[in-house]
């Protein structure tokens, strides 16, 4: 489960992801980035106890659609955030740019 107000995302969502969790989190502007609701893991409205609620419980029911969801959840970190193909390429790419521009 991931709550956030709308602040900048946190490892510990991309962490998550990478395992292959379930992920049910707040519906708010920094998780809709990585989230897609029904596609790698589960949104619902930040202050909407019963959603959150029914959505941690389909999870812990553990039916098929919450397998899906959790190997797309991991999907999506490997094909964006892999730190060896994605990750430390652009942040050495940055580095350099920001180098040549000094």
């Amino acid at each position: 489960c991931y709550l956030t107000y709308p602040f900048v995302l946190s490892w510990s969502l991309t962490e998550a992801m990478a395992a292959g969790g379930y992920v049910v989190a707040s519906d708010t502007a920094p998780v809709r980035e990585l989230i897609r609701d029904g596609g790698n893991g589960r949104l619902v409205p930040f202050f909407d106890v019963p959603a959150l609620s029914a959505a941690l419980i389909r999870g812990l029911e553990g039916d098929a659609q919450a397998a899906r969801l959790r190997a797309a959840a991991r999907q999506t970190i490997l094909d964006g955030y892999d730190l060896h193909r994605i990750s430390l390429p652009r942040q050495i790419e940055w580095v350099e740019s920001a180098g040549a521009m000094g």
